[in-house]
C-alpha cells in the first residue's frame, strides 16, 4: 500500500552545476524537494518507486543502481539510482530520474530498495492509473517519488509561450496535489495538458491510482513558474 510520496519538479536546473549563474533562482525550490523527501525518509518504506516522463509512449522500469548523467546539459555531473547493485543497467536513466536520482543523493537515500519508472508523456490516463495500482500493490509500505512539470505556458517567454489556460491548470493541478485529490489528479485532461507541454501529467496519474484507497493527506510545499514553466512540490502521507 502507499503510505507516502513526494511529488518534485525535474527540470535539470535543479542541479546547480547546471543551472550555473542562475542556480540561486531555484534555491526555494531546492529545499522545498529537501523538505519533500524528508517525509519519505520518515515513513519507513519497503519500496521506493520514482516515477518520472520519459519519451516513449508506453512505460519503461529501471533497477537500482541505474546510471544517469547531466553531460548532455554541458556538465560533467553523475549520478546513480541508489546505491549501486550486481545487476548491469542496459541503459541511462532518462532526465527526470536523473534528477529524481540528484535529489535522492543530496538526502542519501538508504532506506529501502529504490525503482525507476519512466512514463511516456502519451500514456493514457487510465493505463497510467493502472500503473499505479500496480505499484501500490507490490509492498506492504510504499512510497512514490513522483517527478514532473506543471504547464510549460506561463509567460511569452516560457517554452511553449503562452497560453491562458496554463495559469488555471497548474492552479487546479496545485490544488489537487496539495490536497491529496485522487479524483481530481486522475480526471486531469490528457490532450490539455499535452497542448500545455505539462510532463507531470502522467506521473501524477501514476501517483493517483497508487493512492486509491490509501487516504492520503496532501501538503503543497512550493508553487512557482519562475521560468514560465509551473514547478510544483507536494507531499502525500
Amino acid at each position: 500500500m502507499l503510505v507516502a510520496a513526494a511529488v518534485c519538479p525535474c527540470p535539470p536546473l535543479l542541479v546547480p552545476e547546471v543551472a550555473a549563474g542562475a542556480a540561486p533562482e531555484m534555491d526555494a525550490a531546492r529545499a522545498a524537494c529537501a523538505d519533500a523527501l524528508g517525509v519519505l525518509a520518515a515513513a519507513r518504506t519497503d519500496l521506493l518507486v520514482v516515477v518520472g516522463p520519459a519519451e516513449q509512449s508506453g512505460r519503461g522500469t529501471f533497477p537500482q543502481g541505474t546510471p544517469g548523467s547531466f553531460r548532455g546539459f554541458g556538465v560533467d555531473v553523475d549520478v546513480r539510482l541508489g546505491p549501486a547493485t550486481d545487476t548491469a543497467a542496459e541503459r541511462e536513466l532518462p532526465p527526470s530520474l536523473a534528477v529524481g536520482a540528484w535529489l535522492l543523493e543530496r538526502t542519501r537515500w538508504a532506506d529501502a530498495p529504490i525503482e525507476g519508472l519512466g512514463v511516456g508523456e502519451p500514456l493514457a490516463p487510465e493505463r497510467c492509473l493502472a500503473v499505479g495500482r500496480e505499484i501500490g500493490g507490490r509492498a506492504g509500505r510504499v512510497a512514490l517519488l513522483v517527478m514532473g512539470d506543471a504547464s510549460a505556458c506561463r509567460t511569452v517567454k516560457a517554452p511553449g509561450y503562452l497560453d491562458e489556460r496554463a495559469a488555471p491548470f497548474d492552479a487546479e493541478v496545485a490544488r489537487a496535489l496539495g490536497a491529496a485529490d485522487v479524483a481530481a489528479i486522475g480526471a486531469l485532461d490528457a490532450e490539455l495538458a499535452h497542448e500545455l507541454k505539462a510532463s507531470g501529467r502522467a506521473p501524477w496519474q501514476v501517483l493517483a491510482g497508487a493512492a486509491e484507497g490509501a487516504n492520503l493527506s496532501g501538503t503543497l510545499l512550493y508553487e512557482d513558474a519562475p521560468y514560465g514553466v509551473g514547478y510544483l512540490v507536494a507531499t502525500w502521507s
